[in-house]
């Protein structure tokens, strides 16, 4: 969809069930993924003034129950004496035999790990009605945000229960919508995801990625929006990349790599990204090389069509950083480049000093949201017949509010703010004249508003934690949304409550974090508490709905989810205050927020669960070994747990914006410090833990969180359980089939219930 800002950046790792899945392709940065302070100073208030939330008072004190542990045999595996030399440190890696996941000696490994994770399940007997419970709770249909072209209307859409959103199409304003893709037909597990769409300006041709087993890994195809039909065509080895279709819709621009030797694919460092152009109904050898940098093979190249069909956009990300390069050149016709017409590249922000995200154009002015001189955001506008930035001009200034997004509709500049990491949205002209605040549903996130500029009017969803996924539409000349789409749910959201808090860090940093529960909950140390946390690759956790959730709701459990430095709540002085260096900021931070809970008497050490995914992972594993003594269970999910060597796998090396590498002496003794992997300690009593992972996961290879759970089986010193799930067929999280996530979203729960002795309620999963 045209309009909203967001160009494809550098992977980084990012949250799989804060928002319901790793951010797809073809924007993995906006997952990525994933705070830096925002003026201390500024921000400190009075403890009195620190908002408590109001799900309930304390009544009598309840008891927790005593945890009748299950008996736990852990599989060999063997000690290698694998010792790396880092700056005159000797560091043994005994268990670097389980990186190669396609080894015999690995392979037995998994598969005695599945069986333990299985016999383990088989013991907790409420397994079977949480998933009955939780599939229940999934089961309402979902739609996507609508895209127009070409007086044709598209959206995904799902009944329920398919384990892949198909994609309807509806031909005209009175016409019924059609099936134009269903992909639970491309695979009988249901692990093949549409990756990506791109629709010509003709509502002719529908351009889609496919990815298998989660991988980072898309092929690209071609359909006939009039004959359902494909062309023949395939484009392989596509990743991190959308397309982008010539105004005449006769062929589109992507980005990919080059194919990796055989059996590499979820080795191979993903580097030297070039631009093609592919012109529909022709075989990929013959497609034309658009833009390449031999020279620099950490640049990152993603290809946009301006609305107007005039120029063509690069956007050159360089690992996992917002700041970004921004080239142009002047279209020629599809008939010049097949003929071999070079394009004429402009480097009109060459530096890359901050994040410059293009907005759109009017002819040669072009509009970016930009965080330069800006930490949170502002609109600027240059014209590029005289660049210098002396020329600039700001039309939208930087607020106290990060501006995340703009889209031009209808002539307006529609801004998307966070405000203490919930969405306000604010409409502008094209002069940057302040017209008016969008009304939205509530507390909570909107994302869409895309268009194009001649539209009258745009789409957005809404959702909060209690509220999945309702799409509205929002007239923009006369300022008034309208509810389009709202799903019929199997509970009642009025019997919940969020609330936002505010707490110190260790620092005396201003953390908020948001609290959902059941009204009337009392607060008297009893409570089971889930708490969540990403923090990092400037990713924002923002309210979002998940089924899963609500079951722990109705559990009596509280949901807490913490907005840590290192994401982008707060623009990118809260980003870096997360990373490098500062990164241990990120993990007290965390630990704050549980320990405030604690004193809050929201709930205890036996009651309190920590969850993170990916960078999230890392999140856990630091803070589980850095504190096991706070925690009642412990949930890392594809995590980065080895600090030392996550740079040599596919696209690892991009994270090192955020994180440093080994391969330099100061930044080596940084990431050792926190190295989850590393800093496991032998005769320790760690909480119960579930790791979970994918057997080909291609973004944060699973050798982390094998490597992980082989150490800290081997050092557990109590019967508290350290297990391991191992997903297969499955990747980071992106276009994970229903079936799977619901099973996996299951397991979680009954290994929360267990250990933490949660009782079901009566006739729950009835």
């Amino acid at each position: 969809m045209r309009g909203a800002t967001g160009a494809v950046q550098g992977p980084a790792c990012f949250p799989a069930r804060a928002v319901g899945a790793i951010m797809p392709v073809p924007d993995p940065s906006t997952d990525s993924p994933t705070m830096t302070e925002r003026r201390l100073a500024r921000l400190a208030v009075p403890a009195a003034l620190i908002i408590l939330a109001a799900c309930g008072s304390p009544p009598p004190g309840r008891t927790i129950p005593t945890v009748a542990r299950l008996p736990l045999s852990y599989p060999p595996a063997r000690v290698g004496d694998q010792v790396d030399n880092y700056h005159g440190t000797r560091v043994a890696d005994p268990y670097r035999w389980l990186e190669d996941p396609d080894s015999a000696e690995t392979r037995a490994w998994v598969e005695a790990q599945v069986r333990l994770f299985e016999s383990y399940m088989t013991l907790i007997p409420q397994r079977d009605a949480l998933r009955r419970r939780i599939e229940r709770l999934w089961d309402y249909e979902k739609y996507g945000l609508p895209e127009r072209e070409g007086g044709r209307t598209f959206y995904s859409y799902n009944d329920g229960l398919q384990n892949q959103s198909e994609l309807h199409v509806l031909d005209g304003a009175d016409g019924e919508p059609r099936p134009l893709l269903d992909p639970n037909g491309l695979s009988p597990d249901g692990t093949v995801a549409v990756a990506g769409t791109a629709i010509s300006e003709d509502g002719r041709w529908l351009a889609y990625g496919l990815s298998e087993a989660g991988s980072d890994w898309n092929t690209w195809r071609i359909r006939d929006v009039d004959t359902g039909v494909d062309l023949p065509e395939q484009l392989r080895w596509v990743k991190f990349s959308r397309a982008s279709w010539t105004k005449d819709g006769s062929g589109f621009f992507y980005s990919r790599y080059d194919q990796p030797e055989p059996g590499q694919a979820l080795q191979e460092l993903n580097k030297a990204q070039k631009v093609y152009f592919h012109t529909r109904g022709t075989d990929q050898a013959d497609d034309v090389p658009v833009y390449a940098r031999p020279d620099q093979p950490e640049w990152g190249l993603g290809a946009t069509v301006s609305e107007d069909g005039r120029y063509l956009l690069l956007h050159v990300w360089q690992g996992s950083s917002r700041r970004n390069r921004s080239f142009y050149a002047e279209l020629a016709s599809a008939e010049a480049l097949r003929a071999g017409q070079k394009l004429n590249v402009v480097e009109l922000l060459p530096e890359a000093d901050a994040a410059y995200d293009f907005v759109g154009n009017d002819g040669p002015l072009f509009w970016y949201r930009t965080d330069l001189d800006a930490p949170r955001g502002r609109l600027i506008a240059i014209d590029t017949r005289d660049p210098g930035r002396e020329h600039w001009t700001t039309l939208v200034p930087e607020a106290d509010e990060v501006l995340e997004s703009v889209s031009v509709v209808g002539d307006c500049f529609l801004a998307s703010y966070l405000k203490d990491a919930h969405t306000v949205v604010r409409v502008f002209d094209l002069t940057g004249r302040y017209l008016r605040d969008v009304d939205l549903p509530g507390l909570g996130s909107a994302r869409g508003f895309g268009g194009k500029r001649t539209d009258r009017d745009t789409f957005y969803a809404f959702t909060s934690f209690t509220t999945p996924g309702e799409i509205w539409r929002y007239d923009v000349a006369e300022g008034r949304s309208e509810l389009y789409r709202r799903p019929q749910l199997a509970f009642d959201p009025a019997l919940y409550t969020t609330e936002q808090v505010f707490y110190r860090s260790k620092d005396g940093t201003r953390v908020p974090m948001f609290l959902t529960c059941k009204k009337g909950l009392p607060r008297d140390g009893a409570n089971p508490v889930l708490l969540y946390g990403y923090g990092g690759f400037n990713a924002s956790l923002t309210p979002a709905f998940s089924p899963e959730r609500i079951a722990w709701l109705e559990l009596g459990g509280v949901f807490a989810q913490a907005n840590l430095r290192g994401g982008g709540e707060y623009g990118e002085e809260w980003h870096q205050a997360g990373t490098l260096h500062e990164k241990q900021n990120v993990f007290d931070d965390f630990i704050a927020a549980a320990e405030w809970l604690i004193a809050q008497r929201w709930t205890s050490t036996p009651r309190l669960a920590i969850e993170g995914a990916s960078n999230g992972g890392l999140l856990v594993g630091a803070c589980m070994t850095q504190r096991p003594d706070l925690f009642g269970a412990c949930l890392p999910a594809v995590g980065v747990m080895d600090m030392l060597r996550f740079q040599n796998f596919t696209i690892g090396w991009a994270w090192k914006s955020d994180y440093g590498s080994s391969e330099d002496p100061q930044q080596f003794k940084t990431l050792y410090a926190y190295s989850p992997l590393h800093n496991i300690r032998s005769a320790t009593c760690y909480p119960p833990t579930l790791i979970t992972t994918a057997d080909h996961d291609d973004r944060v290879v699973p050798g982390h969180s094998f490597k992980f759970a082989a150490t800290l089986q081997r050092a557990q010193a109590c019967d508290h359980p350290a297990l391991i799930r191992i997903e297969v067929r499955a990747g980071h999280g992106g276009g994970k089939p229903t079936s799977k996530r619901i099973d996996e979203a299951a397991d979680i729960c009954a290994f929360l219930v267990h250990e933490l002795a949660i009782p079901l309620p009566e006739g729950f999963g009835g």
